[in-house]
């Protein structure tokens, strides 16, 4: 399990160890590594999904701790879904937000619904579920956002906190002692919602 601290609350995020190992792995080694500490909240859908774990916050990057360990490495995992138990039916469920099969990396989703959204089921691997912090998710799902689902209000993670790890560490692993500095990020976030008044008001 892992504890998210973002800029507006904490999420302590209970993972699949047993279902999903590979992608547990490497999002815990990741989250050890501090990977997720510049990473906004780059889409959030109202009543639908909210994605991080791209650096670039675009979605289209992402990596494995595999790979960033050794470059020879995939930059992809494969799915690791379960017909029976990974179901889009909970708010809080979180799963890797892989464009295609087996194409799983650092980039993943939180639900912010309990609608029963079936036709992601067999398609991403929920590998946790957020267990404390769902007011959070409600704060993140009122968020204001472009028609592109663009957050004018920086969402961001601070800060990642490892509860508990059942997986050895990978060699060449280097576990820095304190978090990066995060900067730009509201800077960027407020001119644009700058811009948009300013649109609004011509």
């Amino acid at each position: 399990s892992v504890l998210i601290e973002t800029n507006i609350g904490d999420l302590v995020v209970d993972l699949y160890a047993d279902k999903s190992p590979m992608i547990c792995r490497n999002f815990l080694k990741l989250c050890k590594m501090k990977y997720y500490h510049k990473c906004a909240f780059y889409r959030i859908e109202k009543n639908y999904l909210a994605y991080a774990g791209d650096p670039a916050n675009t979605g289209n990057d992402g990596e494995t701790i595999d790979h960033l360990l050794d470059s020879t490495a995939s930059k992809y995992l494969q799915d690791e879904i379960q017909a029976d138990s990974h179901l889009h039916n909970v708010k809080g469920l979180v799963a890797t937000a892989n464009p295609g099969p087996n194409l799983n990396n650092s980039v993943f989703y939180i639900t912010l619904t309990s609608a029963n959204l079936s036709y992601l089921n067999g398609n991403h691997t929920i590998f946790g579920k957020v267990e404390e912090g769902l007011e959070v998710l409600d704060k993140i799902n009122k968020v204001y956002c472009d028609k592109q689902w663009k957050p004018y209000q920086a969402v961001y993670i601070k800060h990642t906190q490892i509860i508990d790890d059942p997986f050895p560490d990978p060699p060449g692993l280097i576990i820095p002692l304190a978090s990066p500095k995060i900067d730009g990020l509201k800077e960027h976030f407020n001119f644009l919602l700058e811009e948009e008044i300013k649109k609004k008001n011509r």
